[in-house]
């Protein structure tokens, strides 16, 4: 796992290891690891020398950060112009440095002439300490590398996107990639198709910076908790899921669901509702019958796609929390929660997940907000549950205020029925045993990696990233290898 700090986190860390280390030596660092990651970019072809680099140049230490690591470029033959946003709060040592290595100083009409024919521009424009949309002149340059396809670093975050929220409300940097110091920001994570390849330059800030904010799951997080079969183990043994989903109008939130359990562990599933003459078509293996009361026993039930929010929809969720095992909790189910006090207030401090969007979120916790994390945090802990909030970014918080958050570069889950068959596969790690903030990690994991597979570069419908669940399983396990 990976941790995530906040941008007053990092302040307070930096100011301790500045205090530690002769001045100027931090930057020059950063700066450095800023310059390799450049001539990275700059040498596609193979080349380095002769190549052009823009600087946008902001006040304050980001600013200085992006004049040395021109100083570095010009050392390996690469042309830098630096446009100063603010030249009378440039950066003075890393001015001289720039200008003694013979790079080139222009105001921002100037820039805007040179910004086109840049084949890199780098952003310190703004630090994590800056707030709010890109102001003028800085907007129209950005907009001008942007126009003519000129790719741009970002130093430490896109400047315009917010440090601790990935909020955009204005003008800002979209990044081909970003090269962050000491720890990642909760931008990284957040806000990741604005910041492209994010890359950490370790400067020592590690053994100071205190508990993080958030976390992020990798592929061996992942791996090591995903369960598979043992020698020992049968159906039984490995859990067995219920589903409670779908119904005469919506069959195939039933089979998503159905079918995304019965992909995701080796164990049994037993689907309850309406659409069992459906489901027991498309997935013979599923134990599928009319009701709750006649599915049997389950170790963790998965409720709520497709059940209506009348009265049939409420007894099917009132059965479900009834039966007193781990819950994961969907779609119309959330809507009657937000409507039926007692059945919010029987799931309280109980291994339960729910899984809402936005909309639905806002129904049982309040508008979301800007502060993705600040609010499923604040949900968890009001509703005694965990809470998977989705989006491009998915955030897991639990009541003990742990989060975690799935970044996404792109938006192939974002298509109808995807998340029946998140459902599905949280309900199944639920019944194998994992607790609520590791399954609902896991499986958004698993299932943001079988979007991508799923698509291939084309949209895909929710049956096909159903479909490629155990190619995702796969990739995740072989980085245990």
């Amino acid at each position: 796992m990976r941790g995530v700090w906040t941008a007053q986190q990092v302040r307070d860390a930096e100011a301790v290891l500045l205090g530690r280390t002769p001045d100027g030596a931090l930057m020059r660092r950063a700066a450095f690891g800023l310059a390799v990651h450049a001539r990275r970019l700059l040498a596609a072809d193979g080349r380095v020398a002769g190549r052009r680099v823009v600087l946008l140049v902001g006040a304050g230490n980001n600013g200085g950060d992006a004049l040395w690591a021109g100083m570095e470029l010009r050392r390996r033959g690469v042309g830098v112009t630096a446009v100063l946003l603010d030249p009378a709060r440039a950066h003075p040592e890393g001015l001289t440095a720039l200008l003694r290595a013979g790079g080139r100083i222009v105001d921002a009409g100037a820039g805007l002439v040179a910004v086109p024919g840049a084949d890199l521009v780098i952003d310190g424009v703004v630090g994590i300490s800056g707030r709010g949309p890109l102001r003028e002149p800085a907007a129209r340059l950005v907009a001008a590398a942007d126009a003519a396809g000129v790719p741009v670093l970002a130093v430490d975050l896109p400047s315009g996107v917010d440090p601790d929220t990935g909020a955009v409300d204005g003008p800002a940097v979209t990044a081909a990639a970003t090269v962050t110091f000491g720890a990642l920001k909760p931008v990284h994570v957040l806000a990741a198709a604005r910041c492209g390849s994010v890359h950490l330059v370790d400067i020592g800030l590690g053994p100071l910076l205190p508990e993080p904010h958030a976390h992020v799951l990798d592929a061996p997080d992942v791996a090591a908790r995903w369960p598979v079969p043992g020698p020992t183990d049968d159906k039984y043994t490995q859990g067995v899921t219920g589903i409670a989903a779908g119904s005469a109008t919506y069959p195939g939130a039933a089979v998503l669901a159905s079918g995304a359990a019965a992909l995701a562990t080796s164990g049994m599933v037993r689907f309850a509702g309406s659409a069992a003459p459906g489901v027991r078509d498309r997935w013979p293996e599923v134990v599928a019958t009319g009701s709750i009361e006649e599915a049997g026993r389950v170790q963790a039930w998965a409720v709520g796609p497709g059940i209506g929010t009348d009265d049939a929809g409420r007894a099917v969720l009132a059965a479900a929390v009834a039966d007193e095992v781990p819950l994961c909790v969907d779609a119309d189910a959330i809507t009657l929660l937000a409507t039926h006090k007692d059945l919010r207030d029987a799931l309280r401090g109980r291994p339960v997940v729910l899984t809402p969007h936005d909309r639905e979120f806002a129904r049982v916790a309040g508008e979301v907000g800007t502060d993705r994390i600040g609010a499923a945090r604040r949900a968890a802990a009001d509703l005694g549950v965990s809470v998977l909030l989705k989006g491009n970014a998915t955030v897991v918080a639990d009541p003990h205020g742990r989060a975690l958050v799935h970044p996404s570069t792109s938006s192939w889950a974002a298509t109808a029925g995807s998340g029946d068959v998140l459902t599905g596969t949280i309900g199944a790690l639920l019944a194998a045993g994992l607790e609520p903030w590791w399954a609902a990690g896991c499986a958004a994991y698993v299932h943001g990696l079988a979007a991508g597979l799923a698509a291939r570069g084309a949209p895909a419908p929710a049956s096909r990233l159903q479909a490629a669940l155990p190619a995702a399983i796969r990739s995740v396990r072989a980085a245990l290898r």
